[in-house]
C-alpha cells in the first residue's frame, strides 16, 4: 500500500510520515520545497507540487499515480505572499476528490481542524468545513480528523507562539486569556491518521482529536511555562483592541511572506476557543487522548527549548532593528552625501560622491529586502558581506577610523553579529 501525505513536511505531515514509515508503509511525501524533507526522511519518496495550483482533476493525476491512500495534512491559515488559502480549499481540494477515484485512490484521510463549520468566525474555518463536506459527499471513502491545538517536540505557528509567550521574563501579557483550549499530542494525531489509513477507523467518520477537558489560554500558557522550567509569571489581560492591532500588523507582514501565528485568523480562532468533542477520539482509538500535562511530561525540555522560546520572541525585533539600521544609514547619507565625503576626507580618504550614493542605495535596498521573507536570507548575507567590505575599505583607505572616539568601524560589528543571529534563526520549520 502506497500512502501520499500532502504537506508531508509540515508540523502534522512530518509526524504522519514518520509514523507510517515506522509502521512499514510505503510513503510518498509532497510539498512545494522538498529538498530538506528528502534529506530528513530518505525512506519516503517525495513529489514536489504546489497544491494550490492543482486546480483541475487532470492536474492531480501525476501526483496521485500509484497511490492507494491520501493523507491530506496541507493547509494555509490565510492568504499571503505566495499563499492562496481560498484556492487551496475551494478549488484544489474538490479537484483532488474528483480525480482520486479515477486514479485508484481508495481512501482519503483529511486533517482538518477542531471547531470548523459553515458558521465559523473565520474564512479559514469555513473553507475547511466546506472542503470536509465536499470530501464526504464525493463518493470517495473518507475519514476527517479535526485536531485541536497540537503540542509537539517541534514547534511551528501557534505552538511556537505559546512557547514564546511562556518564556517572557516575569510577565505574560495575553489577549483572550479566558478563551478555552483543548490540545492534542502530535503522536496522538499521527496514531489516528495511521489508524484511518489502515482502515481501523470506519469510512465517513468525523473525529475531533482533542483532550477531554478544556482549559483557558492562560492556564495553557502557564503549563508551557512550567514545562520550560520557569517560575509562574504575572499574566495581565490585554484588551481585545490590542489583539486587533497586533493581528493587523501581522496580516500586513503576511503579504511580505511572513506566516505569523499572530495574524487575524489565528487571533479570531483563539477568541472563539479551540474546542471539540474528546469522547469521539476516545471511541475511535479505544482510549482517551493524552492531556496537556501528560503530553508535556513526555516532551524533551532543556536549555535548547528555552533558547528556542526566547529567540522566537526576539526574531521579529532583530529583523526590525536590522532593517531600521540599514535604512537609516542609507537615508542619512542620501540626505547629505557631501558630509559623508567630508568625513572620509578628514582621515585622508576622499571617496567619490557617486560611490557614496551607490553605497547609500545599497544600504536602503538591503534594509527593505530583509523585510521580504523570500529574499530575507539573501539580504542578511548581503548585510554581512557589505559590512566586511566597508570595514576592509575603511581599514585600507582611512585606518584612522579605528581610533575615532565615535567608533565608526568598531560599531558595525554588533550589527554584523546581529545579522548572523538573524540568519541562523530565519528558518521557520
Amino acid at each position: 500500500m502506497a500512502v501520499l501525505v500532502l504537506g508531508g513536511y509540515g508540523l502534522i505531515g512530518q509526524a504522519v510520515v514518520a509514523r507510517l514509515l515506522s509502521d512499514g508503509v510505503a510513503v510518498i511525501g509532497s510539498g512545494r520545497r522538498i529538498a530538506a524533507a528528502r534529506a530528513r526522511w530518505p525512506g519516503a519518496a517525495w513529489r514536489e507540487a504546489d497544491l494550490a495550483r492543482l486546480t483541475t482533476p487532470q492536474a492531480w493525476a501525476p501526483l496521485l499515480a500509484d497511490v492507494d491512500v491520501v493523507v491530506n495534512a496541507a493547509g494555509l491559515l490565510q492568504p499571503g505572499l505566495g499563499d492562496d488559502a481560498a484556492g487551496l480549499q475551494q478549488t484544489a481540494m474538490p479537484a483532488l476528490y474528483a480525480q482520486a477515484a479515477a486514479s485508484g485512490v481508495r481512501r482519503i484521510v483529511q486533517v482538518s481542524a477542531a471547531g470548523v463549520g459553515p458558521d465559523a468566525p473565520t474564512a479559514f474555518m469555513r473553507h475547511k468545513a466546506a472542503a470536509d463536506a465536499a470530501l464526504l459527499a464525493s463518493g470517495v471513502e473518507a475519514v476527517v480528523l479535526r485536531p485541536g491545538l497540537v503540542a509537539s517536540p517541534t514547534a511551528y505557528g501557534g505552538t511556537a507562539m505559546l512557547r514564546g509567550l511562556a518564556a517572557m521574563p516575569g510577565i505574560t501579557p495575553l489577549v483572550h486569556a479566558r478563551s478555552l483550549v483543548q490540545t492534542v499530542a502530535i503522536d496522538d494525531v499521527a496514531e489516528a491518521a495511521a489508524a484511518a489509513v489502515a482502515g481501523r477507523i470506519p469510512a465517513g467518520a468525523v473525529i475531533d482529536l482533542v483532550e477531554l477537558q478544556p482549559r483557558t489560554l492562560a492556564e495553557t500558557v502557564g503549563l508551557f511555562r512550567g514545562w520550560l522550567g520557569l517560575p509562574p509569571a504575572w499574566q495581565p489581560a490585554l484588551p481585545a483592541a490590542a489583539g486587533t492591532a497586533i493581528s493587523a500588523v501581522a496580516y500586513a507582514l503576511g503579504w511580505l511572506g511572513w506566516r505569523s501565528p499572530l495574524r487575524s485568523t489565528s487571533m479570531q480562532v483563539i477568541r472563539g476557543g479551540v474546542t471539540g468533542n474528546g469522547q469521539a477520539a476516545e471511541r475511535a482509538l479505544g482510549r482517551p487522548l493524552r492531556t496537556l500535562p501528560q503530553t508535556l511530561a513526555a516532551l524533551p525540555s532543556g536549555v535548547q527549548e528555552r533558547w528556542f522560546a526566547r529567540l522566537w520572541l526576539l526574531k521579529a525585533p532583530v529583523l526590525a532593528v536590522l532593517s531600521v539600521f540599514w535604512l537609516a544609514s542609507g537615508i542619512v547619507t542620501l540626505v547629505d552625501p557631501a558630509r559623508a565625503v567630508a568625513a572620509g576626507a578628514a582621515y585622508g580618504a576622499t571617496p567619490p560622491t557617486a560611490a557614496v550614493l551607490a553605497g547609500a542605495a545599497l544600504d536602503i535596498a538591503l534594509g527593505l529586502a530583509v523585510l521580504i521573507r523570500p529574499v530575507a536570507g539573501l539580504a542578511l548575507k548581503g548585510m554581512i558581506l557589505t559590512t566586511l567590505v566597508y570595514v576592509g575599505i575603511g581599514t585600507v583607505t582611512a585606518p584612522g577610523l579605528w581610533l575615532d572616539p565615535l567608533g565608526p568601524l568598531v560599531k558595525v560589528f554588533p550589527a554584523l553579529v546581529l545579522a548572523l543571529v538573524a540568519l541562523a534563526t530565519l528558518d521557520d520549520r
